[in-house]
This record gives structure tokens, C-alpha cells and sequence, in this order.
């Protein structure tokens, strides 16, 4: 069953099925039990993809132009 929120303005006209804090409190529960949600996989591919790229040589130069100013 859908609750209608209408005694405030923030949660007028907004159900109890949508907002962050739903999906939140889901992730919560799922961790409780042990399990992650799915979103979890996508992030931790995509972090893994950034830390295997290789750094640009603008970026490499700058470090190395940094270190030579101690």
C-alpha cells in the first residue's frame, strides 16, 4: 500500500515509495542480511577502471615539478 505524505511541505504530494531515502533504506536492509545491492557491482567496476587507468604525462610532469619545489 502507497502512504501519501501531506502534512509537511518537503513530503506534500510525494509518496512513501519514492524519494533516496527509500532506496537508502533498502541498501540498508540488504546489508543487513548479508547481501549487496546490485548498484554495488557497477560502482566497484567502475572504481576499478579508474585506478587501473594509467596517469596522463601532463599529470606525471606536474607531480614531478611538485616534488622538485621541496
Amino acid at each position: 500500500m502507497t502512504h501519501i505524505d501531506k502534512g509537511s511541505a518537503a513530503g506534500a504530494g510525494r509518496t512513501q515509495t519514492e524519494g533516496p531515502g527509500r532506496a537508502r533504506a533498502a541498501a540498508g536492509r540488504a546489508q543487513a542480511k548479508g547481501e549487496m545491492p546490485g548498484w554495488t557491482n557497477g560502482l566497484r567496476q567502475l572504481y576499478d577502471q579508474v585506478v587501473d587507468e594509467d596517469l596522463p604525462d601532463s599529470f606525471r610532469d606536474l607531480l614531478a615539478r611538485l616534488d622538485q619545489g621541496k
